[in-house]
C-alpha cells in the first residue's frame, strides 16, 4: 500500500515534469509547431483570450504556421498579438488568414534556444526538489507525532528519493532529446 505522502509527492513531481515538457514544446527547433503560438493572448470581444480559443492553427509545411481566425473581424487583433508575442517572426496577413514563415535558424540562435531549454529544465528540477523537501518535512512531522514507526519513515524517505531521481532523470532525458533536436541542422 502506498503512503498518501508518497502519492502526493509523485503527483506533484509528475506535474513538474509535464509542465517542463510543455515549456520545451514552446521552444521552436526550426520546425513550425502550433504549440508555439497556442498560448498567445489576443484581445477579442473586450477581453484577452488564447489564440487557440479564437482561431484554427495549422502547419501546412515544416516552416510555416497558419492562423485562421474563426471571426474575420479578429484578423487584425490576431496579427497584432502575434507581433507583440515577440516570436522573432513577422506575421503576414493573407486574405482571411495570418501566415508565420519561419526562417532557418542560425547557429547562434540554436545555441540560445539550448540555453533556454537548460534554464527550463533547471526550473523543473527545482520544482521537483521543492516537492521532495515538502514530502520529507511531512514525513519527519508524522514520525515526530508518533503516527509512523522509524523504519517506515526511512522506507518512505527512500521511496520519495527514488521518485525524485526518476522525475529528474525524466527531465534530463527530455532535455538531451530537445538539445539534440535543436543542434541538428
Amino acid at each position: 500500500m502506498s503512503h498518501p505522502i508518497l502519492t502526493d509527492v509523485q503527483a506533484r513531481m509528475k506535474k513538474a515534469v509535464d509542465f517542463t515538457l510543455h515549456e520545451f514544446s514552446t521552444i521552436h527547433t526550426g520546425k513550425a509547431s502550433p504549440a508555439m503560438v497556442e498560448g498567445v493572448m489576443v484581445e477579442a470581444y473586450g477581453s484577452m483570450i488564447r489564440l487557440k480559443e479564437c482561431a484554427a492553427i495549422s502547419t501546412p509545411d515544416p516552416r510555416m504556421i497558419q492562423v485562421q481566425p474563426w471571426d474575420k473581424a479578429l484578423l487584425r487583433a490576431v496579427e497584432k498579438a502575434l507581433q507583440q508575442a515577440n516570436l522573432g517572426i513577422n506575421p503576414i496577413v493573407d486574405g482571411g488568414l495570418v501566415r508565420l514563415p519561419f526562417p532557418d535558424l542560425s547557429r547562434d540562435r540554436r545555441l540560445e534556444f539550448v540555453k533556454i531549454a537548460h534554464k527550463l529544465a533547471e526550473e523543473g528540477r527545482v520544482n521537483i526538489r521543492h516537492a521532495r523537501r515538502d514530502a520529507m518535512e511531512q514525513t519527519k512531522k508524522i514520525l515526530k507525532d508518533g503516527k509512523i514507526a522509524e523504519d517506515e519513515e526511512k522506507r518512505l524517505e527512500k521511496d520519495i528519493q527514488a521518485a525524485t531521481d526518476k522525475a529528474i532523470k525524466d527531465i534530463d532525458s527530455h532535455l538531451a532529446h530537445k538539445e539534440k533536436e535543436l543542434t541538428t541542422v
